[in-house]
């Protein structure tokens, strides 16, 4: 107990003691302990994954009611002596699961191995020697290093830090970075004030650090808070949507079913022959295979977009992807080359000065906090030794100050150097270096400085400005003294648009997709690369216009602004909610630090590959490289599996809805059941076939041309509309067969058969596009699966098998007349389409 007390209150133990405590050293963990450590502890996960093992994933496909009911039906036949409808139903029931079995298991497969690609890792220290491991596989006991950017994986304690600065905001809600040292706190300090100790789930803005895991999932604060909330993501509109389309038809379902249970039962007709008859007509009304449709939609969806570099972490954002009409995004690398090049050096003056390129380059040289593309174009351009130059202390770059400080020292002279947003540095300056060696009140230059800035701002260039000032002897800076310092001049640096950016923001507009540039830059920068790459509406909102902004009045704005300059993070995400407050599908790719929040706000976070893990994690969809043509490429695929999708729904409600209806109708005034139980279920399980093979079917251009969302009511239309075509031509089949076939109840069950197997095979080549069906070429996959169908459903009278389920063989003449049915069913559906489509918006 005192042991588990001790863990619990790691920050007040001294660090040797908790090494000893988890048996690790400085040199990390031995490779030999792991697998006893992850059998002790567990994998490091908040949620247990899924189980997807074959036989997990097998059994699951006999959970539904409606398998479950049949099953028992199956057992009751059996009961009852009927062995024939005993095999038939377990036979009908073992094949449809296992087909639903055999498409999910691929598509869970596939899935896998996507996620496996864009998987977060973490360095450790093993056996002496640094590693990459996957965040998962870490254990207590673990020697952690830590960078900008990081994701921390577990709730450490923090053995050694060098300007470690941590953004706790998924914890403690506070906004501003805090720095961590490794001190020694006592037991009772409250969570938010433990600053040696790091939590999971927070990331490191700036700085390095070295730690030490104590507790990993579930053990973890975060892992606690989640336990509570379960960790259930929100559900997407198309979650949704599908969830209320199954529950509307399961209503339907269950009134009719139960409606002809009863009148059979009160017809006296046996008891079971009605109970099965009504529960074969809910099979066919129930669109069983729609869990393993959207699996094989959604997995095919994700595996053509990987071939377009485009990572899907969550399956069902592939919908939202699809239905997106809005992209947010910075313009640094993704409309941008993103790698930024040093275009001038300037002083007061105007002219190129090798002290400021000198004292910029002290700076990024010596800043530890992160990598980045300011800091690389400086030291690419500098040619001068910075050998005699020795680095004291550091103040890292945050998002609220934007500005990064160093302390150096040269032959005994200690020196400040400061850079960062040239209003920020500017706020922190009472004097200028008019000229070399003379400085005067900044006041008085403070006219000239803005038209500077203006003046390269409106040509595209960013602009930074550089600071200094001496400190004496003193050997550690803070961020209080970040004041009284002498402004020395400007950096000015240029990134241009990538070449075919106006190309591609013109094929985003074709596909309904509009852009929003939201930056950190100036609005002057903002607004001439907006102009660069074709925005039509350049007027700019900055961060400061919307901090005074109530959220209505922002919501207001926001649609008709397309750049946001001078944004500050937490701005981001206001800016994003307002925009789906408005009625938007709202992407956001971002790939900072500071993108984090606003990639989870938004209905579809799109990150890149080389992002910092904190980003990564956020996204739902990770770009394997920083192309917005990348990324269109993937809208089209996730509007391509939207509409394939849909397609299963149009049949399910059309075809098979209709028959299913007309049966029950039919077995109202008939004076025996239109078909039998086995004859239905076999029904459905040869029309399922073709409704298999959706996923590789081809989608016309209108399809994937605007933004599509879910629609409940546009469905129920189409219901109402194509599945009373089909009963219609259900009942004409069902007088024609008692006119032609009278007291034939065998061959009029073939008969009918053969004419609802058919027709709904045929109707999905008719419903799977707005065109005619010549005029819109099906999947080959999808019409081989129909043609074979309707084949063996001719030729299924003739073989050993039609025996056991009732079928006898039928005359030409009835066949032929069938065919003309279906032809005449085909010919009316397709006038209907055209008027529908007409009269119903979708």
């Amino acid at each position: 107990m005192a042991n588990s007390e001790k863990k619990l209150e790691f920050w007040s133990v001294p660090a040797s003691e908790m090494m000893q405590e988890l048996q690790t050293t400085t040199e990390g963990l031995k490779s030999s302990e792991i697998d006893e450590r992850l059998k002790r502890y567990g994998a490091n996960i908040l949620k247990p994954k899924k189980r997807s093992d074959t036989l997990t994933l097998l059994l699951s496909q006999f959970k539904s009611p409606i398998t479950l009911i049949l099953l028992f039906a199956a057992g009751l036949a059996f009961f009852l002596h009927e062995p024939t409808d005993t095999i038939i139903i377990t036979i009908i029931i073992l094949v449809s699961s296992l087909l639903g079995f055999w498409q999910e298991k691929g598509a869970a497969d596939a899935f896998e191995k996507l996620l496996a690609t864009v998987q977060i890792r973490a360095a450790v220290l093993r056996d002496d020697e640094e590693k990459e491991i996957p965040v998962e596989e870490i254990v207590p006991g673990e020697i952690i290093i830590l960078s900008a950017g990081d994701m921390i994986p577990a709730d450490c304690l923090i053995l050694d830090s060098n300007d470690l600065f941590v953004s706790e905001a998924t914890l403690t809600g506070e906004t501003y970075p805090v720095e961590k040292t490794a001190d020694l706190l006592k037991a009772e300090t409250p969570l938010a004030k433990r600053t040696n100790s790091l939590w999971m789930g927070t990331s490191v803005v700036s700085g390095s650090g070295k730690v030490l895991a104590i507790s990993t999932g579930k053990g973890t604060e975060f892992g606690k808070i989640s336990e509570k909330l379960k960790l259930r993501p929100p559900e997407t509109e198309f979650e949704k949507g599908i969830s209320r389309f199954g529950n509307f038809l399961m209503e339907v379902t269950m009134l009719l079913v139960m409606a002809i249970f009863a009148i059979n039962v009160y017809l006296q007709r046996p008891i079971l022959d009605s109970f099965l008859f009504s529960l074969a007509l809910a099979v066919g009304l129930t669109p069983q295979l729609l869990p393993a449709i959207i699996s094989v939609n959604l997995s095919h969806g994700a595996r053509e977009m990987a071939q377009k570099k485009v990572i899907v972490k969550r399956l069902a954002s592939i919908e939202n992807l699809g239905s997106m009409n809005l992209l947010c995004s910075d313009k640094t690398g993704t409309l941008t080359e993103g790698e930024l090049q040093l275009q001038s050096f300037q002083d007061l003056k105007g002219e190129q000065n090798d002290k400021v390129l000198l004292y910029a380059s002290l700076n990024a040289y010596y800043q530890k906090g992160f990598e980045n593309p300011i800091d690389r174009a400086i030291l690419a351009q500098n040619k001068l030794d910075l050998a005699e130059y020795e680095k004291l202390d550091e103040i890292p770059y945050d998002f609220v100050r934007k500005r990064l400080s160093i302390l150096v020292s040269k032959s005994g002279t200690n020196m400040m150097i400061t850079k960062g947003a040239l209003p920020n540095i500017l706020e922190i300056c009472s004097l200028a270096e008019a000229e070399p060696g003379k400085t005067v009140e900044i006041s008085e230059l403070k006219e000239r400085i803005e038209q500077q800035f203006e003046e390269f701002s409106e040509k595209g260039l960013r602009t930074l400005g550089i600071a200094y000032k001496e400190i004496g002897q003193q050997k550690t800076i803070g961020k209080e003294q970040e004041k009284g310092m002498i402004f020395l001049g400007f950096l000015f640096f240029f990134d241009p648009p990538k070449p075919d950016i106006i190309k591609t923001i013109e094929s985003m507009e074709k596909l309904g997709i509009s852009l929003k540039i939201i930056t950190g830059d100036n609005k002057f920068v903002a607004a001439s690369i907006s102009r660069e790459i074709g925005l039509k509406n350049s007027r700019v909102l900055t961060g400061s216009e919307i901090g005074k902004m109530s959220s209505e009045a922002l919501m207001r704005q926001v649609n008709d602004t397309d750049v946001f300059a001078e944004v500050e993070p937490n701005q981001k995400e206001h800016i994003i909610l307002a925009l789906k407050k408005s009625g938007n599908v709202v992407g956001y790719i971002g790939d900072g630090i500071n993108d984090a929040s606003a990639l989870h706000a938004a209905d579809v976070g799109i990150s890149v590959d080389s992002a910092a893990d904190v980003a990564k994690e956020a996204a739902d969809i990770v770009l394997m490289e920083k192309s917005l043509d990348a990324l269109v490429e993937g809208v089209k695929e996730g509007r391509k599996t939207f509409a394939n999708t849909l397609k299963y729904v149009f049949m399910a409600t059309s075809a098979n809805f209709g028959n299913m209806f007309s049966m029950a109708g039919a077995s109202l005034f008939l004076p025996f059941l239109p078909l039998l139980p086995t004859q239905i279920l076999l029904m459905n399980l040869l029309t399922d076939f073709p409704e298999m093979t959706i996923a590789t079917d081809t989608v016309d251009r209108e399809m994937i041309e605007k933004p599509r969302r879910w629609d409940i009511g546009f469905i129920r239309k189409f219901m109402m509309v194509f599945g009373l075509t089909s009963s219609v031509f259900d009942y004409l089949t069902f007088g024609v067969l008692l006119l032609i076939l009278p007291g034939k109840i065998e061959q009029f069950r073939t008969g009918w058969f053969m004419e609802s197997v058919i027709s709904a095979s045929m109707i999905v080549l008719v419903i799977r596009s707005r065109k005619p069906f010549f005029r819109s070429r099906p999947g080959k996959y999808l019409l081989a699966t129909t043609l074979l169908i309707v084949g063996l459903t001719l030729c299924f009278p003739l073989t050993p098998f039609a025996s056991p389920f009732g079928f006898q063989p039928l005359p030409v003449s009835v066949i032929l007349i069938i065919g003309a049915i279906v032809g005449l069913y085909i010919l009316a559906a397709e006038t209907i389409k055209k008027i529908f489509y007409k009269r119903v918006k979708f």
